[in-house]
């Protein structure tokens, strides 16, 4: 990665890089870019964070005052199963920090759960899963969007 950027300033300085457009692996760079100086130009670390953390996603929607379905982060079975227990079955699982819906499962029950965190989950602290009410009629989109605080421009809207 910073090999790149390095060779790129061989032309001359570098303004910034965009991290945007790539999937997964452009929005995983953008921190160790920025840590390592190089300026990150769009979307910052820290919102890409917002974005792909879902706990902090969750706190943005509340924030915004925009609906969500019932949902909650743990970093254990056994929060994981207080969720799904409070939020009733079927639940939406997913990690955090991942998109276009690698390791998310509908779980219908407890034993499947457990072993969903057992076997397909690197659950940790930093590493959270998402308990979500699952909404049976419900699509997901991603938007590509720019935003100068003033206009904003779709890039794309995207159906899963």
């Amino acid at each position: 990665m910073l090999e790149i950027v390095h060779a790129e300033t061989l032309a001359g300085p570098v303004a910034g890089v965009v991290v945007q457009l790539g999937g997964q692996t452009p929005l995983g760079l953008a921190q160790a870019l920025k840590d390592n100086g190089v300026p990150v130009v769009g979307t910052s670390p820290e919102a890409i964070h917002a974005a792909e953390d879902r706990g902090a996603f969750g706190r943005v929607l509340a924030e915004a005052g925009l609906p969500a379905p019932k949902h909650g982060t743990a970093t254990t079975f056994a929060g994981a199963k207080a969720i799904a227990d409070e939020i009733g079955y079927p639940v939406l699982v997913r990690p955090s920090y991942v998109l276009g819906g690698r390791g998310m499962e509908i779980v219908y029950d407890e034993a499947r759960l457990e072993s969903y965190i057992a076997e397909s989950t690197e659950i940790s602290p930093t590493r959270p899963v998402l308990v979500d009410r699952f909404l049976d009629d419900a699509i997901e989109i991603d938007v590509d969007a720019l935003y100068d605080g003033q206009e904003l421009y779709l890039g794309g809207v995207m159906e899963h």
